[in-house]
């Protein structure tokens, strides 16, 4: 060997080197506190169906992602990109919509919801307990922070939509910068905590006491001929008020109030349905 060609050698190797070094530097990713890291596999199997999640080694959006600290993916294998962890104002709560699982079913207009899946943050176990695309039935409450995975759910708040959408559709208003709760048919006040307290009525000022009449937009069809819902039928009350000293008070108390524990005054959607 030349000399000429042991330097041309010798300087490829420190190139190649320099190459390997950087590479493996720039696989370091640091997650900040309230980040996540999204996980995307350049090479591989192709998803099967319409799923946009690998969950066995399949190129494309890993289910499994990156928590806060100094994490390292191979670069030329892997993208990393960071998102911020899910957060709900307080007094507002936020929208669930699951954008893998199963089909929801023909008629119905929201998921159903296993407790086990918790605050929507461990994806295996939604898809493993058979969790529904579309609307979930629960929302986040005032005040969470979660780490939910970007793919597998939108989550819709007044200030901004968590998530990377799927479809065409919502693609382009991010990309336009629209994705808002108005994209997905909602007003502002639904994202707001319901109130019923006592409010001021007419030019007196005088406070009066109010109700909520609830609306179900979802379940089972009313009875024929009914004109109201009430779980498990009003057989309890039609016996209550056969019985003698009855007042109007204590009977209204029974047909507003005592079902109200089994779904947490309609907070628990699942339950309810």
């Amino acid at each position: 060997m030349t000399e000429t060609a042991g330097l041309i050698l010798s300087f490829s190797m420190v190139v190649v080197a320099l190459l390997v070094l950087v590479t493996v530097l720039a696989s370091f990713y640091s997650i900040g506190p309230t980040q996540i890291g999204l996980v995307r596999k350049r090479i591989g199997r192709k998803l099967p169906g319409n799923n946009p999640v690998a969950f066995e080694g399949e190129a494309g959006y890993q289910a499994d992602l990156l928590m806060p600290g100094v994490r390292f993916k191979f670069k030329p294998l892997f993208t990393v990109t960071k998102h911020p962890w899910v957060q709900v104002p307080a007094g507002q709560i936020g929208v669930v919509i699951a954008q893998v699982g199963k089909p929801t079913p023909i008629g119905a207009k929201s998921g159903r919801y296993d407790s086990a899946c918790g605050n929507f943050t461990d994806f295996r176990t939604f898809v493993e307990k058979g969790g529904e695309k579309g609307v979930q039935r629960p929302v986040l409450s005032p005040g969470t922070l979660a780490p939910i995975h970007p793919v597998a759910f939108l989550v819709i708040t007044k200030p901004q939509v968590f998530g990377v959408p799927v479809s065409d559709e919502y693609k382009n208003l991010a990309a336009n910068n629209k994705l808002n709760f108005h994209a997905f048919g909602l007003e502002e006040w639904q994202l707001d905590v319901t109130r019923i307290a006592p409010k001021p009525a007419g030019e007196s000022g005088k406070v009066v006491d109010m109700i909520g009449v609830v609306t179900a937009l979802d379940g089972e069809p009313l009875p024929a001929g009914a004109i109201a819902s009430r779980l498990g039928g009003f057989k309890d009350v039609s016996e209550f008020e056969g019985k003698a000293g009855v007042t109007d008070f204590e009977l209204m108390g029974l047909i507003l109030g005592s079902k109200n524990d089994q779904h947490n005054n309609y907070q628990d959607f699942q339950r309810f349905l």
